[in-house]
């Protein structure tokens, strides 16, 4: 009745085991509704912390159809608040860029629709108000907007929130750019500031080297039965998103690991960043592979590098090695132009179930720097990719030697690239500050930052008229 093509849903239908709102959408099909409602589900785009579902709604009997787009947010936990504003920001980013003025107006919702709701509705007006004015006045809307409907932005922390998400779009701004804009846009980046003398993208890795690392959410790594099983004690896993092991009895620490689980373009725990095995830390390695059905390996280091160990030999160079419970065999070596690929037979216990595991080991990264080009990198996650869809879709193992810096540019890369093909639309600076706060110091060099840009390039230009490349 209101006209309106759009609806913003920011809960889950189910939280806490409680029910927060009934499903008003068929899982398939179409379903009636009030009697005379068709809505019939068109299409569902589910991405890491959102769905994007498309109606198509008419009143029974008649021709008329009306398109609605469906935003559903599924990043907001069950309890509190989401840890960083940065998904909501993004999804704002989604709903508003998909819609034009006429899509008005646009249905919010959460359960109660007043906590979530306001605080969606505030940041949109806010972030409107920065563009239009310069300056916010989240006092002002909020006591406005509660004359309208009670309880409006409903806790101190959402109201927090929406403070925070204003600032990290004010200190880091959009810096998405659309394919066809690429070489535009990287002009922009390369050219100096005048008054910093320093270019975009210094500027850029700078703001990401200032996010501090959030020490007091590193505990595991740093307890005492832990401290050896890390490399590098800069670079130890969150507690938030490390990769837990199954317990052993009696034995301190068997749960841990050196190693993050990593979000993809559209998948939750799509990677699993780690550090290149130490000889004390190879079983927990292989046991991890196992626990988590990770089938795929990309190793970005050699064993050695400038006389320094900088990652065990946790495969047999031929026949098969003993870890623990796991017995692992080689059963083929190809070489390729820039990787070895290994296909590795994995058993648990004796005569126990096999898996196939497969190892991409990149040899195209020199000891210093980065590689000249990016073609090799990019046919690496090309083939990684195919793999995965052969074996089903468990974590990818992404590890070089501490586990963050070449291993934060593969998984950079392999996401902006994803994003590139599905929507014709690049930002390196996000993806990476996502990889921050999953993993301290990924993507750890200047000259790191600048290859995945270089990545990116290379990728569109190997397409001859890449404006419309998809």
């Amino acid at each position: 009745e209101t006209g309106s093509t759009a609806i913003v849903m920011v809960t889950n239908l189910e939280e806490n085991g409680k029910k927060k709102c009934s499903q008003y959408w068929p899982t398939s099909g179409e379903k009636i509704y009030a009697a005379d409602l068709v809505v019939r589900l068109e299409e569902t785009v589910k991405m890491v912390d959102h769905v994007t579902r498309t109606f198509l709604l008419k009143k029974a009997g008649e021709r008329r159809v009306r398109k609605v787009t469906h935003f559903h947010f599924i990043g907001w936990p069950d309890f509190g608040l989401p840890k960083s504003p940065m998904g909501l920001l993004k999804f704002h980013r989604t709903v508003m860029s998909a819609l034009t003025a006429r899509d008005r107006p646009i249905v919010v919702h959460c359960s109660a629709g007043v906590g979530r709701t306001g605080t969606f509705i505030t940041v949109d007006a806010m972030l409107d108000m920065i563009r239009a004015e310069g300056k916010v006045d989240v006092f002002g809307f909020v006591e406005e907007m509660r004359q309208n409907r009670s309880f409006m932005v409903q806790t101190e922390g959402q109201y927090v929130f929406i403070f925070k998400a204003i600032l990290e779009y004010y200190l880091y701004g959009d810096t998405e750019t659309e394919v066809a804009n690429i070489h535009r846009y990287m002009q922009k980046l390369k050219a100096e500031d005048p008054q910093t003398g320093k270019t975009g993208i210094e500027t850029e890795f700078g703001k990401l080297t200032r996010i501090p690392i959030d020490k007091a959410n590193m505990r595991s790594g740093n307890l005492p039965e832990n401290l050896s099983k890390n490399r590098v004690l800069q670079v130890l896993p969150y507690d938030t998103t490390r990769v837990f092991l199954q317990q052993k009895p009696g034995v301190k620490g068997a749960d841990y690991i050196n190693a993050s689980f990593i979000d993809g373009y559209n998948m939750k725990d799509a990677y699993i960043a780690t550090q290149g095995p130490l000889d004390r830390t190879v079983e927990d390695f292989w046991r991890m592979v196992w626990e988590w059905n990770s089938c795929s390996i990309v190793m970005l280091t050699e064993i050695k590098e400038k006389s320094q160990n900088k990652c065990a030999m946790y495969w047999p160079e031929d026949g098969s090695l003993s870890s623990g419970d796991f017995t692992v065999s080689l059963q083929d070596q190809t070489d390729y132009q820039d990787y070895t690929l290994r296909t590795f037979h994995l058993t648990k216990g004796k005569g126990g179930s096999t898996r196939t595991v497969q190892q991409f080991h990149f040899h195209g990264w020199p000891e210093v720097g980065i590689p000249d080009n990016a073609s090799g990198m990019i046919d690496l996650i090309g083939q990684v990719q195919k793999q995965q869809q052969h074996s089903g879709n468990g974590p990818i193992t992404v590890h070089c030697s501490a586990g963050a810096g070449r291993t934060g540019a593969f998984c950079a890369i392999s996401t902006v690239l994803e994003r590139v093909k599905a929507e014709g639309v690049c930002d390196v600076f996000q993806v990476v500050k996502a990889l921050r706060l999953q993993r301290p110091h990924m993507v750890q060099t200047l000259d790191q930052y600048q290859f995945c840009y270089q990545a990116v390039v290379e990728y569109l230009d190997s397409f001859d008229h890449y404006a419309n490349f998809r």
